[in-house]
């Protein structure tokens, strides 16, 4: 079926619903270097024209990526909650755009709703908004997950603590997760990129930072970011496994193309379930995701990396996660070229994942040879925190010094909470109050010099 608008004078057609969602996107190298990328600015504005006039359950009769070839698509559509898209079933994106917007669209129409929208109506929705709606929107949803702790609570901004090491050296990693610690970072999780991927590196490593969790009694969780075949046989090597992590993408290719399936994914996530470590609740995943994996790996279908991006969110939400992020700058200018493009990407990954009911945080990052600096991480974290992220992650001086790009320091996420009146979560900041290092009355973390208790607690750890 062919969709076309006509605009000026002249009339634009698009013969294909994947054409046109790749036309009406915000400018990106990605979809340049993929040759889907718009002609002209004439030619992206007919196309959003077109797309908000297409009914929003078009998405349900049309498969973006064949039924029969890919597990992602059939995980889509078997588990489509038709009573909850009741609702907004009569509406165009156009529409659906301006009712997400509408005082009618509250915290719980949202949650309510969610059940019902697939990837890829969240996707043709973000590419008619400007990134205010984008925030405004997502600024309404509230995921809430529990471990030990609880995240995404209205008034909280939670980190990962990344205290990564090029050698996975148990006393670097030590002395990155102390400052980090005093900071007020790792209510989200710390977790670990290790250097060497393997059972027993990341059973050494999950061991340490299971022995500081309960030596200081600190609410949080912890995770090694190894892969999810490697998470399960330390889990049955009886590892100290709070949260199973793996990357995902948007097609059932580029899931292949990191080494996993649905049915991994399955496994892992009802062997921790078993372990019943968590204390408030039981939400035992964490899943990374970022524009470009799926056109990297030559996964996309033809599919423009936003929309494809967005079909990852709906494998994570399959397994109820802690935690889901964006490493949103960190594939490189190939896909995201510049600040601007980085910034725009973040908005529009935290925005389709939430209003799916995902938890969404996100690395702001760079790499060093992307048109981008860190004003542009400092614009979009505060852009971030502004529009209700679950999380964001903070390294050491922001410098990944293992994985070599450029993220959030301590100190500026610190900051970010200062600026925006954001704090912890409630566990973690009453933990931080017992350790004599956060202000509970006043909100802020207190100018007081390291515990040398607890400088000399973690130096035994390690």
């Amino acid at each position: 079926m062919a969709y076309q608008h006509a605009l000026g004078g002249e009339t634009y057609r698009f013969d294909t619903l994947q054409q046109l969602l790749a036309v009406a996107s915000p400018a990106r190298s990605g979809d340049q270097l993929a040759g889907l990328a718009a002609g002209s600015d004439a030619q992206r504005v007919a196309a959003r024209h077109a797309l908000a006039d297409l009914p929003l359950d078009t998405f349900l009769k049309t498969a973006l990526v064949p039924y029969e070839a890919d597990d992602v698509t059939r995980l889509i559509i078997d588990t489509h909650d038709a009573a909850a898209f009741a609702p907004v079933s009569h509406m165009t994106v156009g529409q659906f755009r301006d009712w997400l917007l509408s005082h009618e669209a509250d915290s719980a129409a949202l949650a309510a709703v969610a059940p019902g929208l697939t990837p890829e109506m969240v996707a043709a929705t973000s590419k008619i908004m400007r990134n205010q709606d984008l925030m405004s929107v997502a600024r309404k949803v509230r995921v809430i997950t529990r471990f030990r702790n609880t995240i995404g609570l209205e008034g909280c901004l939670t980190t990962r603590l990344q205290p990564n090491h090029p050698t996975d050296d148990l006393k670097g990693i030590a002395a990155s997760t102390l400052d980090g610690l005093l900071c007020g970072m790792g209510d989200a999780v710390i977790g670990i990129n290790p250097a060497t991927d393997s059972v027993a590196n990341g059973l050494a490593l999950l061991d340490m930072l299971d022995h500081a969790r309960q030596l200081y009694d600190i609410p949080t969780q912890t995770c090694v970011l190894t892969h999810v075949t490697n998470t399960i046989e330390i889990m049955n090597r009886g590892g100290a496994v709070d949260l199973v992590f793996q990357s995902i993408a948007g097609t059932q290719k580029a899931n292949e193309g990191f080494g996993v399936t649905l049915g991994i994914l399955q496994e892992a996530y009802e062997a921790a379930l078993s372990l019943g470590r968590g204390t408030l609740g039981q939400n035992v995943m964490y899943f990374e995701t970022g524009q470009g994996a799926a056109l990297s790996a030559g996964a996309h279908h033809g599919l423009d990396q936003q929309t494809v991006e967005t079909r990852a969110y709906a494998v994570a939400r399959a397994y109820k996660p802690l935690l889901v992020n964006t490493v949103v700058g960190f594939i490189g200018p190939e896909y995201l070229y510049d600040g601007k493009q980085i910034i725009r990407a973040g908005l529009e990954d935290h925005f389709c994942a939430k209003l799916l009911g995902v938890p969404m945080g996100c690395d702001v990052c760079y790499t060093n040879h992307a048109e981008a600096d860190q004003d542009d991480m400092d614009t979009l974290m505060v852009l971030l925190a502004t529009a209700g992220i679950t999380f964001l992650i903070g390294v050491p001086g922001a410098d990944d010094v293992m994985l070599n790009y450029q993220s959030l320091s301590f100190h500026d996420i610190l900051t970010l909470r200062s600026l925006v009146g954001l704090r912890p979560a409630p566990e973690f900041a009453a933990w931080l109050d017992r350790m004599g290092l956060y202000d509970q009355a006043r909100e802020r973390m207190r100018a007081l010099s390291p515990r040398q208790s607890l400088l000399a607690g973690m130096a035994g750890v390690a």
